[in-house]
């Protein structure tokens, strides 16, 4: 394991970046861990609708960052009160959606600070049945990455003002409200820290529980190229805002795996425009579906034709087939 030092930068595009870069050049015989911290930003699911996720208004008021993340999975807040770690491991189908692989060591290296924390739900950690931290995943097939958030000594009351979380998935969930339900690590902790003494704390009981390694710090050269994929990808309206497609139907419904929101562009009896949002987890690109399903005539029986031999589950995880033609023809929630 190898510890990558990223330098105190604190822009979440460049620390983004910084983490993609790592996955896909990185040597593959070894498996990283990455610490970072960011000024205050939204970021956004892969597979999520920017413009629905966020308050735009008190955003750009506030000048946060909403920067659109690889991984599947919601949207999170994140500020100078939270540290997000990552994972770089080669892929395993045994460790693709498996969070207690990866939660398994954060939670002991929280034991050891005297925070008692267990993985709840699909992704959650939870202390006293509050939620510290969410964690996604996502995979090239190659390489994975695994990655979270700790909040530590995050504005809670920010959460709520930046983000749009949908009725749905608070009522799934039996809490009243994004501030129930989410809680500081400082509030468990008995003396007080900075969140450096926390990451260094962190750090050391990573060190205890995984193999002995090293701090490699990026040459030139390699920031460089990360700056390179700042400026292509992660600062790109097309990327963080431009997937908000024309529809004229939309369908969603909140499934044990998420939520899966479809929007549908139907012109004389054919679908000619297909998005799917949503805060699942999935291994294959929903392009993909989309575009298998471009075209096709807006018909239960047709759509089921087309859908034939393909594997549902591949994209949003355990839903069936049966159950994703029941949505693109049920009532909105």
């Amino acid at each position: 394991m190898i510890f990558i030092e990223n330098e105190g930068h604190t822009n979440p595009r460049l620390n983004l970046a910084l983490e993609e870069y790592a996955l896909r050049n990185f040597p593959s015989e070894t498996d990283y861990l990455l610490f970072y911290i960011n000024e205050p930003s939204i970021i956004i699911g892969r597979s999520q609708n920017t413009i629905e996720e966020i308050h735009q208004e008190y955003v750009e008021k506030n000048n946060i960052h909403v920067v659109r993340r690889i991984s599947g999975g919601g949207a999170v807040y994140h500020d100078f009160g939270n540290l997000n770690f990552s994972f770089i491991t080669n892929h395993d189908v045994k460790s693709l959606n498996n969070f207690k692989k990866f939660t398994a060591p954060v939670i002991s290296a929280l034991s050891k600070i005297g925070v008692e924390a267990e993985l709840k739900g699909r992704n959650d950690i939870l202390v006293k049945d509050k939620k510290i931290s969410g964690t996604a995943q996502f995979s090239t097939g190659k390489r994975m990455i695994s990655h979270g958030t700790l909040l530590f000594n995050t504005d809670l009351g920010e959460v709520a003002n930046a983000l749009q979380v949908k009725r749905s998935k608070i009522i799934s969930k039996g809490h009243k409200s994004v501030r129930s339900r989410v809680a500081n690590i400082s509030e468990f902790i008995h003396k007080p820290l900075k969140i450096e003494e926390f990451r260094a704390l962190l750090l050391s009981g990573l060190y205890e529980e995984m193999e002995p390694f090293e701090t490699y710090h990026l040459t030139s050269a390699e920031w460089k190229a990360v700056h390179s994929l700042k400026e292509e990808k992660y600062d790109a309206w097309d990327w963080n805002y431009g997937r908000s497609p024309k529809f004229n139907i939309q369908r969603s419904r909140r499934f044990p795996i998420g939520e899966i929101d479809v929007r549908l562009f139907v012109e004389k009896g054919y679908l000619t425009g297909l998005k799917i949002f949503g805060d699942f987890f999935g291994k294959e690109p929903l392009e993909n579906l989309e575009n298998l399903l471009i075209g096709v005539k807006y018909d239960k029986e047709e759509i089921s034709k087309k859908l034939n031999g393909v594997k549902i589950e591949d994209y949003f995880g355990n839903v069936s087939t049966s159950e994703f033609m029941e949505l693109l023809y049920s009532t909105d929630e």
